[in-house]
């Protein structure tokens, strides 16, 4: 039994034949060998449990069949869902997915592709923050195709797939308007610089300014909130109860991560959700239905965003000659408990 990873040359010494000959079998090309040959490097494979490196054999045919997926946080449940979407795209198309997660560093994104250009990956998939000049440049240098998710890399000219921001902002805030809530805070994580969350919050601030004009009474506020301040979120929840007065309170958040920031804060306040304080947030995943008494979700189509960007840079590869495609895809309200308010 062998010892360490077998390697076409021990293929070759064990068969008595040179690695060309090994690579002609192993290429498929058994034609060009004698059956006894042939043989030879079969049961010399087969004795010492060689397996051929896809990637070499792929780089000798000049193609890696890599893509590279990079992504902002990989704890945020919705990089991991558009992160399954793009790999079963890019299975049926017969590529491999590798991924780089950035950890939310934005200075980090030049540095993922520099390392994935390093891999030989044919193109790239990024949902990044959109903070590092130098990706653009480092981009451009490689000349490789690039589809953005989710958020625009400023001077970046690619092709761009994401929710549909505005009318998903529009469907639940309208959501928490008939269900009787006239005081808003809509929460996120930082908002400049990253062209989702500039999205959401420009289209919150322009429903509650076109809506408020109608005697609706409807009112609302920004909160930025740092993962490391979990007071400050405490705060900003008890101003919001307090502004409201005898109106109802509620929240919209930016995305899954917020959301459980705001159910921690309401657990710490000994708040219910929809009693106390309604709550709807960005992304539906599996938990939201299980928490309290249900959370009302925006919820966001995440594995048509991540197989419609591997299908867009798959049409890139393959030679297609277009201007930068903007694709945009609807939400879905999922209304649960935390959104309906209830007198105890």
């Amino acid at each position: 039994m062998p010892t360490s990873r077998a390697t076409i040359a021990d293929v070759a010494r064990e068969a008595g034949v040179s690695k060309a000959t090994v690579s002609r079998f192993l290429n498929h090309r058994d034609k060009l060998l004698t059956k006894d040959i042939a043989t030879r490097v079969e049961v010399a494979i087969a004795a010492l449990s060689y397996i051929p490196s896809p990637m070499a054999q792929s780089l000798k045919r000049g193609r890696s069949r890599l893509i590279g997926l990079v992504v902002a946080d990989v704890t945020n449940p919705f990089s991991v869902a558009v992160l399954r979407g793009a790999e079963k795209a890019c299975q049926e198309a017969g590529y491999l997915l590798m991924m780089f997660n950035l950890g939310n560093d934005s200075c980090r994104e030049s540095e993922a592709i520099e390392t994935l250009t390093a891999y030989q990956v044919e193109g790239f998939i990024l949902n990044t923050l959109g903070g590092d000049a130098k990706a653009v440049t480092e981009a451009a240098r490689h000349g490789k195709p690039v589809v953005l998710v989710d958020r625009r890399h400023h001077g970046m000219q690619a092709d761009f797939v994401s929710l549909d921001n505005v009318g998903a902002v529009r469907m639940g805030v309208s959501h928490l308007l008939g269900a009787g809530y006239q005081e808003l805070l809509f929460v996120s994580e930082q908002i400049k610089g990253v062209s989702s969350r500039e999205e959401r919050e420009a289209a919150f601030r322009a429903f509650i300014g076109n809506t408020a004009p109608d005697s609706s009474g409807l009112q609302g506020r920004t909160f930025e909130h740092a993962a490391d301040d979990p007071q400050a979120l405490d705060d900003a929840l008890r101003s919001l109860r307090e502004r409201a007065g005898n109106r109802l309170p509620a929240v919209l958040s930016s995305n899954a991560v917020v959301t459980l920031r705001v159910v921690a804060a309401m657990a710490r306040l000994g708040w219910m959700l929809g009693t106390d304080v309604g709550l709807i947030g960005f992304d539906d995943t599996e938990w939201s239905p299980y928490i309290g008494p249900g959370l009302s979700s925006i919820a966001q189509p995440t594995d048509d965003l991540g197989r419609i960007a591997a299908g867009c840079l798959i049409e890139r590869l393959k030679g297609l000659q277009l201007p930068p495609r903007q694709i945009f895809l609807s939400g879905q309200l999922v209304p649960r408990g935390s959104s309906v308010h209830t007198v105890i």
